[in-house]
């Protein structure tokens, strides 16, 4: 074992954050002015899900991907979806080699640690499915055989959420299979100057990132988010939250308890990115709409209305009260930024915590 792998089996959870800052910077290099978009993607990842990046055409998602992939220093391949791709161009397939007699299996783009899975809603309902068990189960049948893909597995697709010609929307069994749902937007004027001059820099049109981690270290990342803690208020703060979808008068279906699991896991994230080991209610709430839009579906007549799920999630998060404490956490000794002995800890009113123990 080497010394770097070593090193990446001692990630703490403070270390997660400076490493995660470092990846941040190294990507907001070549992607500009988009650092809480990004933020919520390398989150996504470091919570060990796939993420679904929906947006108009030229912002940039292929481009992230590809920059991601590069800074964290792990296997990159893009699939474009086709109406007439089929699942054996995602999963693979058998074919008669000559030399042996025999069948080999051969071994498709899904296997790799990030696919970019390029317009996916351009493909028909078969192929999309085929994506389903690789991204739930990290791993892949063909044939009654199984593979398992290669640990970090992920899937980050685009959508064009505009142009619904010729397209197939995604069915809500696999949009429940992406941790959340990220937009960019259109970048302002002075954001899209530096896209030009940046490009002007670089005197060529590909952008290269020199890897921060590798694929051990991203791994020992993700190990390290179980170290966040989570009490009870908070957990009881995401019941509440994934709850109140369901409840509201112009939900037809709320969001399930993986929403719920996946408002855990990317609070986690947020809190380990922002150098902390325990979740506040800020951390829930920043994450909400990614984690819980895309899974609600709205009664017929608020599409008339052009009512959007985001607008269901940020009125639940307006009207379920959050926890508030300023209790100090039993856990926080000898965590960073403690006071020396002899000192009295400062009492930090953004923990949200069960009251000390006497």
């Amino acid at each position: 074992m080497t010394e770097r792998q070593r090193a990446s089996e001692r990630v703490t959870v403070y270390e997660v954050g400076r490493i995660g800052r470092s990846v941040l910077d190294a990507v907001g290099t070549v992607i500009v002015g988009k650092r809480a978009a990004l933020e919520l993607v390398l989150a996504g990842v470091l919570a060990g899900g796939h993420v679904l990046l929906e947006d108009l055409p030229g912002l940039g998602k292929t481009l992230t991907a590809r920059s991601f992939a590069q800074a964290l220093g792990i296997e990159f391949r893009r699939l474009q979806f086709t109406p007439d791709l089929l699942p054996a161009d995602v999963t693979g397939s058998f074919l008669y080699d000559q030399r042996t007699h025999d069948f080999t299996f051969r071994a498709g783009p899904v296997f790799t640690n990030l696919l970019l899975a390029d317009e996916i809603n351009r493909t028909p309902p078969k192929t999309q499915a085929a994506l389903l068990e690789a991204m739930q189960e990290k791993q892949v049948s063909v044939e009654g055989t199984t593979y398992r893909l290669p640990p970090p597995f992920h899937v980050l697709a685009t959508a064009n959420p505009i142009e619904y010609e010729g397209t197939y929307p995604l069915p809500e069994a696999q949009l429940d299979r992406f941790l959340l749902r990220v937009s960019f937007g259109y970048p302002d004027r002075d954001e899209e100057w530096a896209v030009l001059r940046r490009r002007i820099a670089r005197r060529q049109e590909e952008s290269y990132l020199e890897p921060v981690v590798d694929p051990a270290t991203l791994l020992a990342m993700q190990h390290a988010l179980e170290d966040v803690v989570v009490e009870d208020s908070i957990g009881h703060y995401i019941v509440e939250l994934t709850a109140a979808t369901r409840e509201h008068h112009q939900v037809l279906v709320g969001a399930s308890p993986r929403g719920s699991l996946a408002l855990l896991l990317l609070s986690r994230a947020r809190a380990a990115l922002a150098g902390r080991d325990y979740v506040i209610p800020e951390d829930v709430k920043e994450v909400a709409i990614p984690a819980l839009s895309h899974r609600i579906t709205l009664k017929p007549e608020m599409w008339l209305r052009q009512t959007h799920s985001s607008t269901i999630v940020a009125d639940v998060l307006a009207h379920v009260p959050a926890p508030a404490s300023g209790a100090l956490p039993t856990y926080s000794e000898g965590m960073a930024g403690a006071a020396a002995p002899g000192q009295r800890t400062p009492v930090d009113p953004y923990r949200f915590t069960a009251p000390p123990r006497s």
